[in-house]
Parts: C-alpha cells; structure tokens; sequence
C-alpha cells in the first residue's frame, strides 16, 4: 500500500473540519475517477492507493484524531503522548543551546524554556536524567488475507505472527465491513516495551483474496448476471447471489451485455455510514448447440429485425 507524504486533507481536497458524509462523498467520487479498471493512465493507480490510504485515515474517527494531532508521524507516536511535546522534540535543538559532555543530552534548553528531560519523559513515560528507563514497544505491521464472505459478515481467526520475539498466535476480530488496505488495530499485540513498559500495537493492513464470483472496488461488490437473448431484449426478474444471500434483480427490457444493474446497499457494510452497493452486470449467453425449433425462431427474428448492433445511429 502507498505511503504518502501529502497532507491527506489535501488528497482528498477536502478542509479539515469536513464531516464524515463529506469525507466519504469525496472519496467516492476520486475513486470512480481513478481506480486502475477504469483509468488506464499509468499515474492512476499509485493516485488511487494514495487516495485509499487517505480516506482509510479519515474515515476511522480514533486514526484521524491522532492524525490530526501527530500528522505524518501519527502511526509510531506512543499513545498518551502530549502533541506539543512530541512537536517541540521533533524541531530539535534550537539556536543559542548547549550540549554538555557527560551523556550529550545534559542542560540542553529548546527556545530557552524546555528541557530535553521534559522531553523525553513526555515522550518515553520516564523521570530521571540518564538512562532510558521504560520505552513503549514499537508497533507493528503484517498483512492479512480475509475473504470477500469474511468482510462482509465479519469473523474471528487465529493468526500466526513472525517477529523479533520469535513466532507467536495471535486471535483477530475481523469487522464486517473492512476493505482491501484498511488497517485493523490490535492494541499491546505489538513488540515488547522495555523496564515494564506497555506492548506496541500490531496493525494488520487488510487484503482482499481473490474471489471466483465476487470482484470487490472500495465497499460495492460486482456479480455476473447471465442472461438469454430473450430475456435481456424482453426483460425479467432473475435471482443473483451475494454475500448476505440470494437477491431478486430486475432486468429492464432492452438490456444490454455489460449493463449493471444496481441494488442499493447490498454491498459491504460500513459500520461508519452508508454501506456499499451490489452491481449485477448482464451478461448474454447463446446456447452453444440449437435445436431445431431454437435454430427456426433465430432464423425467423434474423429475418423480421431490423435492429442493426453496429449502425452508429
């Protein structure tokens, strides 16, 4: 997955006090724009992940708290850890400071007023002037391949985990309704903190397996709908399978191969708004041996059509 160094408000072109509807319609509308299937620009597709990326931050009320708070750094910041004081750590020794040689952090002052101790003890969670004392653990990152039916409907699984520690079972509440590159959380499941400090979190970055039915674009999902000559030209009502079960569609008359046909909601569900949509794309099939009856009617439309598939009228 992308990791971009832009400002997400400004990937999505959105202010930074916009609300989740709007955070969501935004998304929407780029991701039609340029997702990989329909934009074939070679740029669209890293466009597409650095959107996704984007709008998988905005949208989790807790990440963009913290992003909004921290920025790029948000993800390795240790919780409970005071914005200002992370922002002053990060600009670093300001002009006019002193360095003592005992341990290279001794009297050191930022703009006059902050010691490099206040610092680090915000930072790190210890008192004292030397000596690191209990550091938080350091977070975590590993992918994990979840089914189309196990995003929808959500599920629970064991997983095993290579780190520094060695290998190791972890268990995951997988949500219903996540999608491809989205992070979950598992807090203090991350590497070991030092002095008795707390775990780091482990973050599993969501991917999508292949399906044989289902093809998966942010939260709508695409099903084949096959369809007779007749049917498609005359119209009907036919059964699609999802993966909340079996759907009515209904098929207008003069629909052509290629046609989606849209249930509203029956994509994945989205536990922070509107859920995604179920697309039916019409597909047309012929029989491939005739009959003899089946042979006599084609020959007879054949001849009493006038519809031509190829005039650009």
């Amino acid at each position: 997955m992308a990791t971009t160094t832009r400002d997400f408000y400004d990937v999505l072109g959105v202010p930074r006090n916009a609300d989740a509807k709007q955070i969501q319609r935004t998304y929407r509308k780029l991701a039609r724009q340029f997702h990989p299937d329909v934009n074939k620009d070679p740029a669209a597709e890293e466009r597409f992940k650095e959107i996704s990326e984007a709008y998988d931050v905005l949208s989790d009320p807790d990440a963009r708290r913290r992003y909004d708070a921290f920025g790029p750094d948000f993800r390795r910041v240790p919780e409970g850890v005071d914005p200002d004081t992370w922002a002053r750590a990060q600009r670093g020794p300001q002009p006019g400071t002193s360095r003592g040689a005992a341990d290279g952090f001794e009297d050191i002052r930022f703009g006059g007023d902050v010691d490099i101790d206040d610092l680090l003890s915000g930072i790190f969670g210890r008192r004292g002037r030397r000596g690191w004392g209990t550091v938080r653990g350091a977070d975590q990152e590993t992918e994990i391949e979840v089914s189309v039916e196990e995003a929808y409907h959500g599920g629970r699984r064991k997983l095993s985990i290579s780190g520094p520690e060695g290998p190791r079972t972890v268990e995951v509440t997988i949500p219903a309704g996540v999608t491809d590159g989205q992070r979950i959380r598992l807090a203090g499941q991350g590497g070991q903190g030092s002095g008795g400090a707390a775990a780091g979190d482990l973050y599993l970055v969501v991917r999508l397996a292949p399906h044989p039915q289902y093809r998966v674009e942010g939260r709508n999902i695409y099903v084949d709908a096959p369809l007779t000559p007749w049917e498609a030209a005359l119209g009907t009502s036919v059964a699609v399978d999802t993966p909340g079960g079996e759907a009515k569609v209904k098929v207008p008359s003069g629909t052509s191969c290629g046609r989606r046909l849209r249930l509203r909601g029956r994509g994945l569900p989205n536990p922070r708004g509107e859920p995604g949509d179920l697309y039916a794309e019409a597909k047309i099939l012929v029989p491939k041996r005739l009959s003899a009856d089946e042979r006599r009617l084609f020959e007879e439309l054949a001849t009493a059509s006038t519809f031509d598939p190829r005039s650009r009228r």
